[in-house]
């Protein structure tokens, strides 16, 4: 995802990047192409007139606008709670090191501190790294060291296994007398949260929406687009062309967008901006520990004009 800037109202007229408007140039060409030659051809094809009105287009595309509202709001649906998940990871990870920090002595020779913060540190990147299918070798051996980093190496499951030994380390202070059973009961609640949240990530990431849905919908939105020249070249001529590549447009761009957000933990510059939030985790356990804190992800350059 694109971090970016508030924009103003002309520049938004121009945005190029972070717009779908790139990744649907062909399509809206191959509209522009059909709607010219429906109107030289005055709306016949093979000789013949295409018995096309208005009407049925304006039934059609009230249907069309329904099931385009149900296919956003389904895919935002899931965006937003991937983003909410990653939002209660921030608050389990700020929560479970301000604990350890309090209720834990920090003189102990069985806990080490600090390593507890960096393996919540690596468990967000861990995350991130799973559901987007990357490599976190890198993130890991640089918080963990590259010992425990060549452990998981080739793990399909590192985040859980990271909550797992963060869970072993607060057993072991347990055992020994130094973290009471109260005390631990309340350090075991953020870690469950944070496992709940790993589940939920995995569970939007591998149930997408429904592939037939996608399948009628580009079908639909196609088949309207194709023929709306041929509906409306009698009644506006030459304009046909103008009004179908907006309306083109319009339909084309919505199924884009919905098509993009549908699968939030992606790459695409409208899913959700794991780079920045994973970042941001990790300045808000630091600043907690009074250790340096990373520079944010500052919002890039996203108003190239077209």
């Amino acid at each position: 995802m694109i971090v970016r800037p508030a924009p103003n109202w002309f520049r938004m007229l121009f945005v190029w990047q972070g717009s779908v408007l790139k990744a649907i140039l062909p399509q809206l060409a191959l509209m522009t192409l059909v709607s010219v030659l429906a109107m030289c051809t005055h709306g016949r094809i093979f000789g013949e007139k295409v018995p096309l009105n208005t009407t049925p287009f304006t039934l059609c595309g009230v249907a069309l606008t329904i099931f385009l509202a149900f296919r956003n709001s389904a895919s935002y649906e899931r965006y937003w709670e991937a983003r909410r998940l990653w939002g209660n990871v921030l608050i389990a990870a700020r929560t479970l090191t301000s604990q350890v920090r309090r209720y834990l002595p920090g003189d102990s020779a069985l806990f080490d501190n600090a390593a507890f913060v960096r393996l919540l540190i690596a468990f967000a990147y861990a995350l991130k790294h799973q559901l987007r299918h990357s490599d976190p070798s890198a993130d890991l051996a640089k918080l963990l060291g590259t010992a425990q980093a060549a452990e998981l190496r080739g793990r399909l499951f590192t985040p859980m296994l990271l909550l797992d030994e963060a869970r072993k380390r607060l057993a072991a202070l347990n055992r020994a007398g130094v973290l009471a059973d109260m005390h631990l009961w309340m350090l075991d609640r953020p870690l469950d949260e944070l496992g709940a949240a790993v589940g939920g990530c995995e569970r939007i990431h591998a149930t997408p929406i429904p592939f037939a849905y996608g399948v009628l919908l580009h079908r639909t939105v196609y088949a309207y687009c194709a023929l709306l020249p041929f509906g409306l070249i009698d009644s506006i001529g030459f304009a046909t062309p103008l009004i179908c590549v907006f309306v083109s447009y319009t339909l084309l761009a919505l199924e884009a967008i919905a098509s993009e957000i549908a699968d939030p933990f992606g790459l695409a510059p409208n899913s959700l901006a794991l780079d920045a939030m994973t970042r941001n985790i990790e300045r808000a356990v630091l600043e907690l520990t009074d250790e340096e804190v990373p520079p944010a992800i500052q919002p890039g350059p996203c108003y190239e004009l077209s």
